[in-house]
């Protein structure tokens, strides 16, 4: 199964730090943001990765090199200025991604969730979309989505859940649509109303990096010790 990292966000919130570098490429104690998820996906089989950026995209191919010394593969698929947004980036990927559902993880996350999970899951052929859902952070405490008894989610229903920014995708979940700037939660939307959209619930670490206090926070708790215990 490929793996596409995203990494094209401007980052906003991170400011002054993403004035000068890629929200992804910031340091959180000894490596890049984007350095922990590769490692974590790589031990777990996602050799194959596809990174795409827009804002300082030109940072990350001199940064990150081809994946050789990260034992991967990495191919990057470059937007234009201002970004295509999450679906919009997804579908202009789709031609290096192939015909087989693909992984899709935020490059401004940092999780210990274990992605070999993912690996040997295998998408009933009804389903368009598997989320991975987290309680909900201090940040959005109303949640996105419901997770109901039968692991199909909806916008209906409580106790919600949030998005980890971790998800398997069939293409056919973004055929015929052009490459332009697209939100993601529309297809998430249509795929709840088909009843196409399962999810899975996990409750370990895991953290959106969206602003300079998570960061610094997040860098804390790593550290060297940190950096030891995820090798």
């Amino acid at each position: 199964m490929k793996v596409m990292i995203l990494a094209a966000g401007r980052g906003e919130r991170l400011r002054p730090l993403t004035d000068h570098t890629p929200k992804p490429l910031l340091h959180a104690g000894p490596k890049r943001l984007i350095e922990y998820l590769i490692d974590k996906l790589v031990a777990a089989g996602f050799d194959n990765i596809v990174i795409n950026h827009a804002h300082l995209g030109e940072q990350f191919e001199p940064i990150l090199g081809s994946g050789e010394r990260y034992h991967a593969h990495f191919e990057y698929s470059a937007e234009v200025a201002g970004g295509l947004e999450t679906a919009g980036g997804i579908i202009q990927a789709l031609p290096l991604l192939g015909n087989e559902p693909f992984l899709v993880v935020n490059g401004d996350i940092w999780t210990d969730f274990p992605f070999d999970e993912l690996a040997k899951m295998d998408l009933a052929k009804e389903q368009l979309c598997h989320l991975v859902m987290v309680n909900n952070p201090a940040h959005n405490p109303a949640g996105d989505f419901y997770l109901d008894s039968d692991g199909l989610l909806s916008l209906d229903g409580e106790p919600k859940l949030t998005f980890s920014g971790i998800a398997i995708y069939r293409p056919e979940m973004f055929a015929e649509h052009p490459v332009t700037k697209l939100a993601l939660k529309p297809f998430f939307v249509e795929a709840m109303k088909q009843r196409k959209a399962s999810g899975q619930h996990y409750q370990g670490q895991w953290s959106d990096i969206g602003t300079v206090e998570r960061l610094t926070a997040l860098a804390k708790q790593l550290g060297i010790s940190g950096a030891k215990k995820l090798q």
